[in-house]
């Protein structure tokens, strides 16, 4: 069951005792240093707000990065995939949506909603899905990768929150999956500490058709309080990985201490 906890900034949202996501009063104060990851390229790799963009998201807990978008872009068609009905169903009675808002929840897991979907449909398709303090299994093989590339238009950007040890090698086995979809440009974001093996901890991998400007993401990156990084040799760096498919899949590994292994 999930709980509510109120702090200075928003609304803390908990599932079985640990953070599963944040609510901020300011949809542009974002606490969690993976959710500004996202929100970040979401801004710099596609056209800029106030643009809309239409944005699948499979994982939808508090709804924090789809209420982002809806500020900055006002009107911006968004769909999210997230099977838990009932916290939804609390996420909007706790922490209400902007009026006017575009965002449209389905009760359906990301497999089968992205299923559902049509071909170019979305500029991004974000992956922030977690249950038990991991990666569900089925949304990093191949096949789903291949199916969420296939919603994507043709400028469009897939960007995805996982988690994983020091070593990072479930990181590289769906950093390799992920190429195999038609989006050969990959980059992986993440705090210094996490990048660099100190410590268990979340990395957006990113995947585009296009060329991804490093330098300028970098750039964009340095003016949040997190010290982050971005490594943009992904496919020289994960090609002896072996992708993670639908007879031969894992879900990601669960941190030490799952409720306070996430930097605020």
């Amino acid at each position: 069951m999930a709980e509510f906890v109120r702090d200075e900034y928003g609304v803390s949202v908990l599932v079985g005792g640990h953070p599963q996501s944040h609510v901020p009063d300011d949809p542009e104060f974002l606490v969690f240093e993976y959710v500004a990851h996202l929100a970040a390229c979401l801004d710099l790799l596609l056209p800029p707000p106030p643009q809309r963009l239409a944005v699948t998201h499979v994982g939808g807990a508090g709804l924090t990065l789809a209420r982002y978008v809806e500020h900055v872009r006002p009107g911006s068609p968004q769909i999210v995939l997230e099977p838990d009905a009932d916290l939804t169903e609390a996420v909007r009675r706790e922490a209400p949506l902007p009026r006017g808002h575009r965002i449209r929840v389905r009760p359906t897991t990301g497999e089968a909603g992205v299923a559902d979907l049509k071909p170019g449909s979305a500029d991004a398709v974000v992956l922030d899905a977690f249950a038990g303090g991991s990666v569900p299994a089925a949304v990093t093989t191949v096949e789903f990768l291949t199916a969420a590339a296939g919603v994507l238009t043709p400028g469009g950007v897939f960007l995805a929150n996982l988690s994983d040890e020091p070593g990072m090698r479930y990181v590289a086995r769906v950093a390799a999956g992920l190429g195999r979809t038609g989006l050969p440009h990959r980059a992986l974001i993440a705090t210094h500490d996490v990048l660099k093996g100190r410590r268990h901890g979340n990395v957006v991998l990113v995947g585009s058709a296009a060329e991804i400007d490093t330098v300028e993401l970098e750039r964009r990156l340095r003016r949040l309080p997190f010290p982050t990084g971005v490594r943009h040799d992904v496919a020289r760096w994960a090609r002896s990985a072996s992708p993670l498919t639908a007879a031969d899949p894992m879900p990601s590994p669960t941190a030490p201490d799952p409720g306070h292994w996430r930097v605020r």
